[in-house]
């Protein structure tokens, strides 16, 4: 028997190996690819699009939020894989009726790097994941020197449109810009907020606005839009998988960081 703690801290039992996985989370899907583990995977969710084949090769058990838990009964997983923030409560409890399931729940850069050497632990591929934790490892440290004589920028992330919304704090994409010197105007809120966009000049006036490219696709034709509220901040758009996927993505993530600033 195999003793697991995910990372809400519950223990999960399993009799072997894992050899059928199941993946909820599009970064973590991505990761277990990465480390090698392609072909344990039997199901994924519809927006799980790295590595860009795999929705055509593995069965897709729902979005998410919303699962087909059908599906997934027919694919006898061995393990499915959650996060606290991208499936719900309802989802993980309805799961665990039939499978263990490990939530990660990840909130900075070790939090992540805590989760690759879990799954090297639970899916018997350590040397992988530890090839993937110094590489993160080598190019964090190599962009902390970069960035630090790097100026800092009143910042706001926007990450969708009508509602307006942007990323506040207690969020992995709020530990990334204060990592790249982008002071948060929305710091002190929590998760992700509406905001009044005819009021941000008023209320926040950033210097710096990011429209990123997920989980609401913003495209040039926002930019201008969004100039028309705040005339004084410089406005671009960004790649969201940088700034919020928290897996084997951080290998290439830091170097995306340096070509954003010098860019500026």
């Amino acid at each position: 028997m195999i003793v697991i703690k995910d990372q809400l801290q519950r223990i999960l039992e399993i009799s072997r190996t894992p050899k059928r996985i199941i993946s909820l989370v599009p970064s973590q899907t991505e990761l277990l690819c990465d480390m090698g583990l392609e072909d344990a995977i039997v199901g994924v969710t519809k927006f799980c699009v790295h590595p860009s084949h795999l929705k055509s090769a593995k069965t897709i058990v729902g979005g998410t939020k919303q699962i087909k838990i059908e599906k997934i009964k027919e694919l006898r997983p061995d393990i499915v894989l959650c996060n606290k923030e991208e499936n719900t409560k309802e989802i993980v409890e309805e799961l665990e009726k039939i499978v263990p399931v490990h939530v990660s729940d990840i909130y900075t850069i070790d939090d992540s790097l805590e989760l690759i050497k879990s799954y090297g632990e639970i899916f018997d591929c350590i040397d992988k994941s530890s090839e993937i934790i110094n590489k993160i490892t080598v190019n964090l440290a190599d962009f902390k020197g970069f960035i630090k004589n790097q100026p800092n920028y009143r910042t706001a992330y926007f990450i969708w449109r009508e509602p307006w919304m942007v990323t506040a704090g207690t969020t992995f994409i709020n530990h990334l810009l204060k990592l790249n010197g982008f002071e948060n105007v929305y710091s002190d809120e929590k998760r992700y907020p509406e905001v009044n966009i005819k009021k941000m000049k008023e209320e926040s006036d950033p210097e710096l606005v990011l429209l990123s490219s997920e989980p609401f696709p913003f495209k040039e034709k926002h930019v201008s839009e969004v100039e028309k509220y705040l005339p004084d901040s410089k406005v671009i758009l960004v790649d969201g998988e940088y700034f919020s996927w928290y897996g084997s993505r951080l290998i290439n993530a830091f170097q995306y960081f340096k070509q954003l600033r010098l860019n500026l």
